[in-house]
């Protein structure tokens, strides 16, 4: 008898202390107290302003309580270039940082894989290719720069925006740009342009409207919105409307701090991550055309209207862009990134835009 009261007393006093643990809040007693060094994008463009800079200053401290923190600061402050902050992290040089595949993809082509010139035009499904491609994403950086993925996001599209001699031609194709030297900041990028029958010119962003203007370069590729928040609509005078990237960017952390970080806190930097992607794909979709509106007649909320002539592709130029994108870029990718990187790539974003790369 008294075996069965004490059996049946345990079991209640288990059961209760099981039910106190389930009310009792879990973030603020086991996030860790921590201020991280972080690098982010360019601090005169939206997505440092709107969403990188307030995901450490912000949105991390009122989540945790105050307990994370964070010296944020965008390459621009810093003085560096994109090309340069994947290998800080994996030196420790700071703890975080926001960089683009593009500029990541030296030490892993497989990055270049989500975001090659010409092969995606639409931002739906781009946004399908990224999800499909994340792990690969996620793996390349944990091998190549010592890193942990936390989130990833796009800029507004990237365009072309050339430099006419004659200021007032309507109607301009893609076949207008051979012989013509466009800035580029990827290989992928170069690709492209070369099978333009171009000449790819390597410039660092903040460096393109001095370049324009002296004719070091005739044209360059950027995103829409940053065309205008950099002024390239003062030394530029044609968009030619096609989408040959998105500048895909990730948040990643160095993998010594981040196994440093116990699971509860590796957890809220996750669920606190994947809430800024969702605002930074909803914000830039609505960015880009008001990117091409800004460098065009307007209307322009961000103030005067860059006054650029846009130029529609037609059928022949989406016919020569996919032809560029299947033919020159895939291939030359292929070729460079080997014969397992592109059975990845064809069973995820292959998949999902119905093209099968080859070399």
């Amino acid at each position: 008898m008294r075996a069965a009261q004490f059996l049946k007393s345990t079991v209640f006093a288990v059961g209760a202390l099981s039910a106190f643990a389930m009310t009792v809040p879990q973030a603020a007693a086991e996030i860790q107290k921590y201020e991280f060094e972080v690098v982010g994008t360019w601090g005169f463009l939206e997505n440092w302003k709107q969403f990188e800079k307030k995901f450490w200053t912000e949105q991390l401290p009122k989540a945790s309580g105050g307990k994370l923190t964070a010296n944020a600061k965008p390459y621009t402050e810093l003085g560096l270039k994109g090309y340069e902050v994947m290998a800080g992290l994996k030196k420790g040089a700071y703890d975080g940082v926001h960089a683009l595949t593009s500029y990541s993809a030296k030490a892993s082509p497989a990055l270049e894989g989500i975001d090659l010139a010409g092969v995606i035009q639409d931002f739906d499904v781009y946004h399908k290719a990224v999800n499909a491609y994340r792990h690969i994403i996620a793996r390349e950086i944990a091998d190549k720069y010592n890193a942990h993925l936390i989130n990833i996001y796009p800029f507004p599209s990237q365009q072309l925006w050339c430099n006419l001699k004659d200021k007032s031609i309507k109607n301009v194709s893609l076949k207008d740009l051979a012989g013509l030297k466009i800035r580029t900041y990827s290989r992928t990028l170069g690709d492209f342009i070369e099978g333009l029958g171009a000449s790819a010119v390597t410039i660092a962003f903040a460096e393109v409207v001095p370049a324009l203007q002296k004719g070091v370069a005739d044209c360059g590729i950027t995103g829409t919105m940053p065309a205008y928040n950099a002024k390239w609509w003062q030394v530029v005078t044609h968009n030619i409307r096609i989408r040959v990237g998105y500048a895909a960017t990730f948040t990643a952390m160095n993998m010594d701090t981040w196994k440093d970080l116990n699971s509860d806190t590796q957890n809220l930097i996750m669920s606190e991550g994947k809430k800024m992607e969702d605002a930074v794909w909803i914000f830039e979709e609505s960015l880009d055309q008001a990117g091409m509106d800004c460098n065009a007649s307007g209307p322009c909320a961000k103030g005067e209207p860059g006054g650029m002539i846009p130029i529609i592709p037609s059928a022949e130029d989406q016919a020569m862009l996919k032809d560029i994108a299947k033919n020159v870029v895939l291939k030359r990718w292929a070729k460079r990134c080997g014969e397992t990187c592109v059975a990845e790539w064809n069973a995820t974003i292959g998949k999902v835009i119905g093209v099968t790369a080859s070399e």
